[in-house]
Order: structure tokens, then C-alpha cells, then sequence
């Protein structure tokens, strides 16, 4: 299996849409890398992820809303088209299994949000979508698991 994984910040709102029976969350997850050249001057570059979250519980839905910022992991596809100039282009698309609220723009978060934690939505297969604390997280628990370490490592 192939996974990709991103942490970005939602370019417009969430689109829910029902397809043969069963709801799709569909979205866009912008990342910037800044980074400096050879000659040292600062740069940017944005790669676009077009996700499809398929699931029963829409309730996220509501929260995916321009701005806010999240992590999200899946299966990724690429397709290659011509654009409107005739040039080669490629889009970067992932079905979304597991989806992270991070946070960000300022926007008002969900309750459980507010006192600092995250929220995890964790789809196993596609009918069968749940909701999973921020403290089952992997990236939870390497943080947990590297500060232990480091606890260790202390001469008291």
C-alpha cells in the first residue's frame, strides 16, 4: 500500500455530495515548503491535494471549512491531463482514510477542540467511519514516546 500524508490548510469549504448511496466529503489541502536556492533567496512552493473522504458520519463536514488547517492520510492518485493551453499538467488526488483537525484561521472550533486537543476521524473502510480520540493518534504517541526518551536520559 501506498500512504500519503499531509498537514495543510483547506483552500475552500468542503463539498458533501451523495454518490451511488453512500456521502462524500470532498475538499483541497494546500502545503507550502519555503525553502532558500543556491543563491539564498527564500522561496516557496504550494502542492495542491484534491481528497475525497468517503464515509457515513458527515459531522466533520461542518468543520472542513476554508482556512482551518488539518492532517490527512490515504491512498494517493495521480492524473495527468492536458490543460487549456495544451500543456502536460498533473493533479494530486487522495481518498482520504483518516483526517485530523488541526486547527487554524480562527475559526470557531468544536467543543472538545477548544481546550487545545485535536480531533481525529478515522475511517477503517468505507462503511464503516468512526470517530477516534486525538490520544490513539500515532503521531501522539511518538511525541509521548520521544519525550520518555528523552526523560531517560536525564542524570536524576
Amino acid at each position: 500500500m501506498i500512504k500519503l500524508q499531509i498537514v495543510g490548510n483547506l483552500g475552500k469549504d468542503c463539498i458533501v455530495k451523495e454518490v451511488n448511496g453512500q456521502n462524500v466529503i470532498n475538499f483541497s489541502v494546500a502545503h507550502t515548503e519555503r525553502y532558500k536556492d543556491r543563491q539564498g533567496n527564500q522561496k516557496e512552493r504550494t502542492t495542491w491535494v484534491e481528497c475525497a473522504y468517503w464515509t457515513d458520519k458527515t459531522a466533520v463536514a461542518q468543520y472542513l471549512t476554508k482556512g482551518k488547517t488539518v492532517y490527512a492520510e490515504g491512498a494517493p492518485e495521480a492524473e495527468a491531463y492536458m490543460n487549456k493551453d495544451n500543456q502536460a499538467a498533473a493533479t494530486l488526488r487522495m481518498r482520504v482514510q483518516n483526517i485530523q483537525l488541526l486547527g487554524g484561521s480562527g475559526v470557531d472550533a468544536p467543543a472538545h477542540q477548544q481546550s487545545g486537543g485535536s480531533s481525529n476521524y478515522n475511517q477503517g473502510n468505507q462503511s464503516n467511519s468512526s470517530y477516534t480520540p486525538a490520544s490513539n493518534n500515532p503521531m501522539s504517541s511518538a511525541a509521548a514516546s520521544v519525550a520518555s526518551d528523552a526523560a531517560d536520559d536525564l542524570p536524576f
